[in-house]
């Protein structure tokens, strides 16, 4: 009998992924000096790459300089050597597995004090209750902005494969900037962008088109997407079965579905209403469904743990299984489910009172255990969640610093 979880999955594009167990694309914030992969991020993606999976996705690359969710973004854009990601590709690919990079636009969700922009489909920002002073207001994108915003992710995909990833993996979920475009709570622009759902979906459209053109047939194309935003009135499982029938047409390979964005935080394990109450697999319920009429294969991450867990996922009709805080505990994970043992370390969920003080503690604490993986030593569950953002609020500060320096360097050599 053939072990599904480690049977071959063989996508659309020709590509042929080992097993169906993804590293889901978790943001590291460890960009080296002029926002570039260095050392750390190479540390980190060695430890993943022996650790059994079939493909490794890297965290967001912003397509902007000026847009980055965090100050210690990476970025791709056609100004960045590419001989960093050269590196990091090889490293990522160094166990035998494929790799794909995540690449962003952060639109609205970026915090208040970066300098550069904060764009959206209008002029809503996120709210987030007390803490919605953290992000600006954005700006509404003119007609110019949108096309050189899809020019800027054809670019990326192309420079992706061109340093060896095998594919990209186009970020549409959790209240990025396409995610917001496709929300109709955020979406209430009255032109071609806005209004139905194939107008807010048109970004996302024309973007899948324009990085089919700028990449080879052979190169892996994907879409994150939520298969529900969690806020009454917001995009919703039927908006995604659409735009995955809107996706199949233009040669994407997968969608990865998840869910939750900044004000609805599901994707961090924080229920967010009687479909995401399970500790595990959280989306499985709504992946489910979506399954029956997805004319595309898709993944899904959440809360994936246990082997059972993923072959449950995998019963259910999907066809990878995406895995992010586990392996940052266990980096070898697949690699005990082959041998029929399990992680011998877990991380309890978060569950404050203040959602987006949980959520943004959660995040700081998984990267807590990137961080001590980029340095070569074994990760730590039991940390404590104040003290890890605690710790990473310092780091941001730093790196915010540096951040500012190489952003208005890069302005001046433009303009020379």
């Amino acid at each position: 009998m053939i072990d599904e979880l480690f049977s071959p999955l063989l996508l659309r594009s020709g590509q042929v992924l080992k097993n169906r167990i993804a590293k889901a694309a978790m943001e590291e914030n460890m960009a080296d000096d002029g926002q570039l992969p260095g050392e750390r991020i190479l540390t980190l993606y060695r430890r993943w790459a022996v650790g059994g999976a079939g493909l490794l996705i890297t965290g967001n690359v912003m397509v902007h300089a000026e847009a980055l969710t965090g100050p210690a973004g990476i970025v791709l854009d056609q100004y960045a050597p590419l001989k960093p990601f050269a590196e990091w590709a090889k490293v990522a690919k160094s166990g035998g597995g494929m790799a794909w990079m995540q690449i962003n636009h952060p639109g609205r969700q970026v915090p208040a004090n970066m300098p550069g922009v904060a764009w959206g489909p209008s002029d809503i920002g996120v709210s987030l209750g007390k803490r919605s002073s953290r992000f600006g207001r954005p700006t509404p994108m003119t007609p110019q902005q949108i096309d050189d915003t899809v020019t800027r992710f054809a670019i990326t995909a192309h420079l992706a494969e061109k340093a060896g990833f095998d594919g990209v993996e186009i970020h549409a979920a959790h209240g990025y900037l396409l995610s917001q475009f496709l929300s109709p709570l955020v979406n209430k622009r009255t032109d071609q962008w806005g209004g139905p759902l194939r107008n807010r979906a048109r970004l996302l459209l024309d973007i899948v088109r324009a990085i089919r053109i700028a990449v080879s047939p052979a190169f892996a194309v994907a879409v994150k997407l939520n298969s529900a935003d969690f806020q009454r009135g917001g995009f919703e499982a039927d908006d995604a079965r659409q735009v995955i029938e809107m996706l199949e047409p233009l040669g994407v390979d997968l969608v990865e579905l998840s869910g939750g964005s900044y004000e609805s935080p599901a994707m961090t394990g924080r229920p967010a209403d009687n479909r995401t109450q399970a500790r595990e697999a959280y989306f499985l319920d709504l992946a489910k469904d979506l399954v029956k009429t997805s004319p595309l294969p898709l993944m899904l991450t959440g809360g994936i743990n246990r082997r059972v867990t993923a072959e449950r996922v995998l019963y259910n009709g999907v066809a990878l299984v995406g895995m992010g805080t586990a392996l940052t505990l266990t980096p070898d994970l697949p690699r005990r489910w082959w041998d029929h043992r399990e992680a011998d370390r877990t991380m309890e969920p978060l569950t404050w009172s203040d959602k987006a003080l949980a959520a943004t503690a959660s995040m700081a604490r998984v990267r807590h255990q990137m961080r001590r993986l980029a340095r070569g030593r074994n990760t730590k569950p039991d940390t404590s969640p104040l003290l890890a953002l605690i710790s990473e609020r310092r780091k941001q500060r730093s790196a915010l610093r540096s951040y500012r320096a190489w952003l208005a360097g890069i302005g001046k050599s433009k303009a020379n």
